[in-house]
């Protein structure tokens, strides 16, 4: 667990719209076996740190006749940036999703500094 003193800690959070591949036949609608989608958000101010990053679906549109199967993450966390990941695999289809996000982390200090 970190501990963040005093007014350190910071938060900042977004919707992202991560696909909608119904539209265009896109992989996630037509394909099947492994698929992936990256998204990369940037923060508006650096955290100090890499923050934590909470990911969840906010609206998604997925084919019933098939098994519904994902795996969504952020990756690649850093003080400016997260990728959201989604994945699926086998038949599942998806037409579009769109994701809400979370960062939690430090705040840089009034008194840091670079070389």
């Amino acid at each position: 667990m970190e501990r963040i003193d005093g007014n350190g800690l910071g938060v900042a959070k977004g919707s992202l719209m991560l696909f909608s591949d119904f539209e265009t036949g896109g992989a996630m609608w037509t394909g099947d076996g492994p698929r992936l989608v990256r998204r990369t958000v940037r923060f508006l101010r650096p955290f100090r740190a890499a923050p934590t990053v909470f990911v969840t679906p906010e609206m998604w549109d997925y084919d019933s006749s098939a098994n519904i199967r994902g795996d969504l993450t952020a990756e690649d966390v850093s003080g400016e940036s997260a990728d959201i990941v989604f994945k699926v695999w086998a038949d599942t289809r998806i037409a579009r999703l769109r994701v809400a996000w979370m960062a939690l982390g430090p705040l840089p200090h009034d008194d840091d500094w670079a070389l």
